[in-house]
């Protein structure tokens, strides 16, 4: 003999009971498992694609914000309130048209949040659902105030053309 010896064999019984009973309903077959990663794979394409398209939205709708507001305002007041609790003990917040959210606490801190990153779309919309309402008032405030220059004008003018007519008479 060449002094190798042959491992032996060992025999473990398995009760039934200490076996994992499989439900009907667990076992999944190699063709469900397949099917449910081709949809796996689907909703990754759809992922991507929607995420692109998501940051082609949120940058065209920002760049048309500061077109609209940039001369009316510099920022618009975001309520407190409307901020979610996680971001702490807040003092005020207010977005610039360019998507930045300002965020000064209690402390005194001051935290600029860009709202055009991705991770912090939800963020984002949870602003612009409390500051697009606020863009109603900021147009009527701005109408409110050229008509009120254009009722003071309108009335001095007349007055002055008045004058003027006067005057033009009273030197010939």
């Amino acid at each position: 003999m060449s002094g190798q010896t042959t491992p032996t064999e060992e025999t473990v019984l398995i009760r039934a009971k200490d076996q994992p009973k499989q439900s009907k309903q667990a076992a999944i077959t190699i063709e469900e498992l397949i099917e449910s990663l081709k949809s796996v794979q689907d909703d990754i394409g759809q992922i991507c694609e929607l995420t692109s398209e998501e940051e082609t939205l949120v940058t065209e709708f920002f760049e048309s914000l500061v077109k609209l507001i940039q001369p009316l305002a510099t920022t618009i007041q975001v309520s407190i309130d409307a901020l979610p609790d996680e971001m702490g003990d807040i003092a005020r917040a207010s977005l610039d048209p360019t998507g930045q959210l300002m965020v000064q606490y209690r402390d005194g801190r001051m935290v600029i949040r860009n709202l055009l990153e991705e991770e912090n779309r939800d963020l984002m919309t949870t602003v612009l659902e409390d500051v697009l309402p606020k863009l109603k008032q900021i147009f009527s405030t701005r109408r409110e105030k050229i008509e009120g220059r254009m009722k003071f004008l309108s009335a001095v003018t007349k007055e002055i053309q008045k004058m003027s007519r006067a005057f033009s008479k009273a030197i010939t």
